[in-house]
């Protein structure tokens, strides 16, 4: 190891420290920021290649593929050696074996992990950033801890962090010692530069062009008042390149972007003999250390996945970044030398942002970590050491979906399940690259990347581009994938020698061995994500799943009958999902890849009005219907009465009169008096409607609703003897009595009551009597009648007797004959 490219990593001071915890218990936390050389030094040091040690072999997990290639670089430099030799790295579809350490991603430890727990020959592990909470970094920590528990107590394990909160880690790993090591600190100025006027907040992966034109103005603003590299963090590859578009050609300085694609790795890493504006997302807060850097101007938003478990649609949003993300940040500034952090919020706005971001197990798709643990043999992922639980309903979740892929059965993984897990990419699309066409290969690979920010929502149209253009990491993805699939094993992606076979070949390819670009990435797609099958509706689409889903508005695709969606997703609070990539299919295609959702039911409900029909759906996607002539409507009747109310009957004075006479009564005199109220007749409908005869709406209209109540009352309630429907006044008259108010009202004329001192009750509830003039209008009410021929006829009488001169108003009128006639009828 050359000393002179060593000796200024800090470090090197914590080395003791942390070998010493090393022999004594075999696991330990090494907190450090970055840049101190925990990635690169501390791995040489384990592997014995400082030449004060045993020689051991080591592998070193990183979460990102572009820190992995960056990190075996380094670390070769620092002996002096290439990489390939000593150091090697592993990233999916590309190996270089090394001799002492091998870095790694995290899922292509996962990898090896299941096919080989014990990492035979392997002496230690280190896990970088563990800080940043991956969801595949918590897993292989968690198998791991388990590895050590069982097989293998003598395997080293280091677990490093760029924070100083160690403390859940070295809980995790049994209390295991802390190795703090001080990096060069220098004083970081905060300048808060927010854009002056407000911008519309973040909403999906939408962010708006007015901070990105702001954040290329700051850029500018630091590249005139500060000197150094200018380290710009944006949350995505678009951003990235609007604001390097934005930026255009700036004098003296190369402007060079950073993402998941490692395209300008070197040139990131190097000291550039002209100033640099280096653009990157959130790689760059830890996973690599930029020299040169003295100015960081911060976006303050990041990209978090998020996944919609009811519609099953997982995408990735744009969020403000923690107040520890916005640290690691400005951090970079005063790596070597005092720097400046230009901040593109407020200081109140600071003070609100969370102190951590979500740790992914709480946020993710976990249909690739449930397939793990069961390989694991924990199909709950209930033993697993992990810092946070994962969400029962998102491990529920994906429990049926490995179960709907063949994953799992009874809980158990399958030989189908296992093949799918040494694929190499998410279980869904590993389903469709053993069942579909032979070119599913290129696909798959399509849809395991990143897609081009611009590439249209046609994905046809995006995969014949990438073959015109011969894309390189896509080109290289496919042949890795083709491997795999004609080996029927796992893939060989060159970890170690220790990859078994995969088992049979599981499942049958769908028919169609070639085909069309539209046939084969349509199978591949439906295949993979067969609950979004779509088919045209009125305003969009509807997926098999339910979800309804619409296309731009530009679209060429919206003609189509029927989409297979690679990528969509549902903004919040937005009705519908948005189709981000789609491919046109047919019926017979959405049939083969849908069939687990193929279902013929025979539907009876209540629609407006009877719908009564046999249907053919994939899943929520009708398909066809016919009529069903002899169903029983009789529920489906009864619900309509439920949604819509009784007045879907015809109510005739004389049903609404007899109903006010049956209410009376059971209001009064309780059970076994039927209750006729909304809520009573709805529950009790089926027992006083002849539902035989109803067959649709137009039934209810015609029921004979008085003829129906009456078979409430059983023969020993005697309506007519309790609540008589009319009564006899003392002219004879058989005058009907309104139930419909609190109690029974007899609505007479004043000149038919005459000689009457007292009103009969009804059930033992008193008559409320309303004299009537001889026009017919209340003159008086009251339910004491000898009381009001005492007191209050004579003022009536005084009132009335002038204007209805004709009709008898005696004195006395409780010795008067009572009379429907006038005094002197006219003659004929």
């Amino acid at each position: 190891m050359d000393d002179a490219r060593t000796d200024g990593l800090p470090v090197r001071h914590a080395l003791p420290e942390l070998l010493a915890a090393l022999r004594d218990g075999g696991a330990a936390v090494l907190t450090a920021p970055p840049g101190t050389g925990k990635t690169t030094l501390v791995p040489l040091v384990l592997a014995g290649l400082d030449g004060d040690g045993p020689r051991r072999r080591v592998i070193v997990a990183e979460p990102r593929r572009i820190a992995t290639r960056a990190a075996a670089r380094r670390m070769a430099w620092l002996l002096g050696s290439e990489v390939g030799q000593e150091v090697g790295f592993t990233v999916r579809g590309e190996h270089r074996p090394g001799r002492h350490v091998q870095v790694m991603t995290t899922g292509v430890l996962l990898q090896r992990l299941q096919r080989d727990p014990g990492l035979d020959g392997i002496d230690a592990v280190l896990l970088d950033e563990c800080h940043e909470r991956h969801l595949d970094a918590d897993t292989a920590l968690a198998f791991l801890l388990d590895v050590r528990a069982t097989i293998r107590p003598e395997l080293l394990l280091v677990a490093t962090s760029a924070t100083a909160d160690a403390a859940p880690w070295a809980r995790l790993l049994g209390d295991a010692p802390v190795v703090r090591a001080a990096g060069t600190s220098h004083p970081v100025e905060v300048v808060w530069a927010p854009p002056e006027r407000p911008v519309t907040p973040p909403h999906g992966m939408r962010v708006d062009p007015a901070l990105l034109a702001h954040v290329a103005g700051v850029v500018r603003r630091a590249l005139a008042e500060r000197t150094g590299d200018v380290l710009c963090f944006l949350p995505g590859v678009g951003e990235i390149a609007r604001v390097a578009g934005a930026l255009g050609d700036l004098p003296g300085t190369d402007v060079l972007q950073v993402h998941g694609k490692a395209g300008t790795l070197d040139e990131v890493l190097a000291r550039g003999r002209r100033r640099r504006v280096i653009i990157a997302t959130s790689v760059a807060e830890s996973s690599l250390t930029v020299p040169g850097v003295r100015v960081v101007v911060d976006a303050g938003l990041a990209r978090e996945p998020r996944t919609d478990q009811g519609r099953g649609l997982g995408s990735l949003t744009t969020v403000r970044v923690s107040k520890a993300s916005a640290t690691q940040r400005a951090g970079r500034a005063g790596r070597e030398a005092p720097g400046t952090v230009y901040r593109c919020w407020t200081s109140a706005e600071h003070d609100r942002l969370p102190d951590h971001a979500q740790p992914e197990i709480a946020l993710a798709d976990l249909t690739g970590f449930a397939l793990q643990a069961a390989l694991w043999g924990t199909p709950d992922a209930s033993t697993l050491s992990l810092l946070d639980p994962p969400p029962a309903a998102s491990m529920a979740v994906a429990g049926r979906t490995l179960h709907a892929l063949g994953a799992l059965e009874d809980g158990r993984v399958t030989a189908r399940g296992r093949r799918m897990a040494g694929v190499g990419v998410h279980p869904r699309l590993a389903r469709a690259l053993i069942d579909g066409p032979p070119a599913a290969a290129e696909v798959v690979a399509l849809l395991s990347g990143d897609l081009p920010h611009s590439a249209p929502d046609d994905l046809v149209a995006v995969w014949r581009e990438a073959r015109r253009n011969d894309w390189k990491d896509w080109r290289k993805e496919t042949r890795r994938l083709t491997q795999s699939l004609r080996s029927g094993a796992e893939p060989t992606n060159g970890t170690d020698t220790h990859a078994r076979s995969g088992g049979n070949r599981a499942g049958s390819r769908v028919s169609g061995h070639g085909g069309s670009d539209d046939v084969v990435a349509g199978m591949v797609v439906a295949l993979a994500y067969p609950e979004r099958v779509a088919r045209r509706r009125s305003g969009g689409y509807l997926m098999v799943s339910g979800t309804a889903a619409t296309l731009p508005r530009d679209s060429h695709l919206a003609s189509a009958e029927w989409l297979a969606i690679a990528v969509a997703d549902r903004p919040a609070g937005a009705a519908s999902a948005r189709i981000r990539q789609a491919v046109v299919i047919d019926e017979d295609v959405a049939r083969e890849a849908a069939r687990p959702f193929h279902q013929v039911t025979e539907e009876v409900r209540w629609d407006g009005d009877v719908v009564a029909r046999r249907v053919e759906r994939l899943g929520a996607v009708e398909l066809s219907s016919v009529p069903l002539r002899d169903a029983d409507v009789g529920e489906a009747i009864l619900s309509g009465l439920r949604q819509e109310g009784l007045s879907l009957l015809r109510w005739t004075p004389d049903a609404v009169a007899l109903r006010d006479r049956m209410a009376f009564c059971h209001r009064v005199l309780g059970a076994p008096w039927p209750d006729v109220s909304d809520a009573g007749l709805l529950a009790a409908a089926a027992s006083w409607l002849p539902l035989p005869r109803l067959r649709r709406r137009a039934d209810l209209e015609r029921v004979d609703v008085t003829a129906a109540l009456r078979r409430l009352l059983t023969w020993q309630l005697r309506l007519d003897e309790v609540a008589p429907e009319r009564i006899t006044v003392p002219t004879g008259s058989r005058i009907r009595l309104d139930y419909s108010g609190d109690q029974p009202v007899l609505a007479a004329k004043l000149q038919e009551l005459f000689g009457w001192d007292a009103a009969p009750s009804v059930a033992g509830v008193p008559l409320v009597v309303h004299l009537l003039s001889p026009a017919g209008r209340p003159a008086a009410v009251t339910a004491d009648l000898a009381s009001f021929w005492r007191d209050g006829y004579r003022a009536v009488r005084a009132e009335l007797r002038g204007r209805y001169p004709r009709h008898p108003w005696p004195e006395d009128p409780l010795t008067a004959v009572p009379t429907r006639r006038t005094k002197n009828p006219r003659p004929r």
